[in-house]
């Protein structure tokens, strides 16, 4: 698979690409989180937008984890993201990967988001859950949550034992390279 760094717009449809709300630059990062690299990830339960609870420890020993934390639904960067990770579902079945997009947003906001995410035939793959009560209580747990009320724009890669292997709290104003996700999969599998 090849993986590049271009800002596409992943084919959406043009309904959703007029509802998204303009933010301008912010300030590129808020928060420093007091995890690192060999620690391990702090445990979670939060409702996705399917209806079921996820828990992060249901994939210990099963799959490798990448939580994706994105600052709030209906955003520029925030909806040019996850589109990409969701065609983008091979790269993660090859390194036995689950995907858990978080934000800080409420279930009927992200359910209204993510169906406008992608073609009328077409439905994201991965979870995507709501850290919005205990608001941003999972953010806050990473060390990923901004003064004001939103996420970072954060990644994570936890291995199957639930050791985090990767940290990239990204310029909130640029989208992660596909790249750098990709480079760190690979790895987490050589461990």
């Amino acid at each position: 698979m090849v993986v590049t760094g271009i800002t596409i717009a992943y084919g959406q449809p043009e309904k959703y690409s007029s509802s998204i709300y303009p933010v301008g630059k912010l300030k590129p990062t808020d928060s420093v989180t007091n995890l690192k690299v060999g620690d391990h990830a702090p445990d979670f339960t939060l409702p996705s937008v399917s209806g079921e609870k996820i828990t992060l420890s249901q994939y210990a020993g099963k799959y490798n984890v990448v939580i994706s934390f994105v600052p709030a639904a209906w955003t520029p960067v925030c909806s040019d993201q996850w589109p990409g990770y969701n065609i983008s579902k091979e790269l993660f079945e090859k390194n036995n990967a689950i995907l858990l997009g978080i934000t800080v947003d409420n279930i009927p906001t992200l359910y209204s988001w993510t169906n406008q995410m992608t073609n009328p035939n077409e439905k994201i793959w991965f979870p995507v859950l709501s850290d919005f009560y205990p608001h941003g209580a999972v953010a806050s747990k990473y060390g990923v949550l901004r003064s004001e009320g939103v996420s970072e724009r954060a990644l994570f890669v936890i291995n199957k034992k639930g050791i985090i292997t990767y940290i990239d709290i990204h310029d909130i104003n640029k989208r992660p390279f596909l790249e750098d996700l990709a480079r760190a999969l690979e790895e987490v599998n050589k461990q």
